[in-house]
């Protein structure tokens, strides 16, 4: 499986009312749950940051398995009546910049529009950028650069 295609069946299955997927070839085995217990046991599946094909999967086949639990009791940031949030739409960790050597996204008092990548979640090795889906002023950015977030965590702040 390619990694464009296992992209785009993360997409599908967030967009969707789907709650289970699973799929199974002699290489690997993916299953991807919308439900907080998230398990999957693969081979060799590896994806880089965009745009660096130095980084490619290895030749042999590796079994490995990977559950991710979140605690539903965590708080979550209020933002104030006129500021809009920019949730995280998958568990994963959350980068403000593609590299360590580019510069951020976005930062504080950056004008946003529908569209434009405001960071990076990666998730069971897939780097996946986030889009902003309103237009705004970046007012606050609530989570540090290569920590974990959860689902539905608010990672920014934008004064619509």
């Amino acid at each position: 499986m390619k990694i464009k295609e296992i992209r785009d069946l993360i997409d599908f299955i967030s967009q969707s009312e789907l709650n289970e997927v699973n799929i199974e070839t002699t290489d690997f085995k993916i299953s991807v749950k919308k439900s907080p217990d998230i398990s999957v046991n693969s081979g060799e599946i590896m994806v880089s940051p965009t745009n660096s094909p130095a980084n490619t999967p290895a030749a042999g086949t590796v079994s490995e398995t990977v559950e991710i639990k979140t605690d539903a009791s965590e708080e979550k940031t209020k933002p104030a009546s006129n500021l809009k949030e920019i949730k995280s739409p998958m568990i994963g960790t959350f980068y403000t910049a593609a590299n360590p050597e580019s510069p951020p996204f976005v930062e504080p008092g950056d004008k946003i529009k529908p569209g434009q990548t405001v960071c990076i979640i990666e998730a069971m090795k897939l780097f996946n950028e986030i889009e902003a889906e309103i237009s705004g002023t970046i007012v606050e950015i609530l989570v540090d650069n290569a920590t974990p977030v959860e689902f539905d965590q608010p990672l920014f702040l934008v004064d619509p």
